[in-house]
């Protein structure tokens, strides 16, 4: 597995793209993630997921979520080894749009360690993260469920006091803030207020141009790495 370079950002298409416009958004992202050296994941729907890999070098393929079975019965299941195959190398678990129970949560997450996935752990509160902290994901993302898409980023305080929460319980733990990032400006502030990473969905696909807006953003990571360089 890769050591995750910080600051990363997720660009997180969900299902608004499928196919050839999610395989364009990929390559952009593949472009950028070169020419700002910047660690990107990319998440698209399932059936892209192998072709995007196929076609990119440098972007983190990533799978919007998984199941905990084992090759066999299970009809209907995404089978980890299968996203393996297809050369995902992170996915997201929890998120708001597909929740998982505590039981299944454990097991999906032992799982993708077993297989070298890297884990992507949602939560909706500083104390779910903190109790989701305890499975040691590689990534924890803190995002208010409420600030989805509403263009309204959480604010400085929430950032600190989350990432300072985790931090307590597990220094290796990153933690993501994604909630509401529409800019690069956005971006920034993020990353400069104690965030491992961050990304979007909306902000980019509602942006007049899409590529143009990645790019701000991933711009805005490389700018905001050289600001905390020198803080140190």
């Amino acid at each position: 597995m890769r050591k995750i370079q910080t600051p990363f950002f997720i660009c997180n298409p969900k299902s608004y793209l499928y196919g050839e416009e999610s395989l364009k958004l990929a390559l952009t992202a593949d472009e950028l993630a070169l020419k700002y050296g910047v660690d990107i994941f990319f998440t698209a729907p399932y059936t892209d997921l192998a072709n995007i890999k196929a076609h990119t070098k440098y972007i983190r393929v990533t799978a919007q979520h998984m199941d905990p079975l084992l090759p066999g019965r299970g009809m209907g299941h995404v089978l980890p080894e299968s996203l393996k195959a297809a050369g995902v190398e992170a996915v997201f678990l929890n998120h708001a749009e597909h929740s998982l129970k505590l039981v299944d949560l454990v097991k999906t997450t032992k799982r993708a360690k077993d297989l070298g996935i890297i884990t992507i752990i949602c939560a909706d509160c500083i104390e779910e993260a903190k109790a989701i902290a305890k499975l040691k994901p590689d990534i924890l993302l803190c995002e208010p469920t409420a600030l989805i898409g509403t263009g309204k980023t959480s604010d400085s305080h929430y950032v600190t006091q989350t990432v300072n929460s985790i931090k307590e319980i597990d220094r290796n733990i990153l933690v993501m803030e994604a909630s509401g990032i529409t800019t690069g400006e956005d971006v920034y502030k993020m990353i400069m207020n104690g965030a491992d990473g961050t990304g979007a969905t909306s902000g980019i696909l509602k942006a007049p141009n899409k590529a143009k807006m990645l790019e701000e953003m991933v711009q805005a990571i490389a700018k905001a790495k050289k600001g905390r360089e020198k803080m140190k």
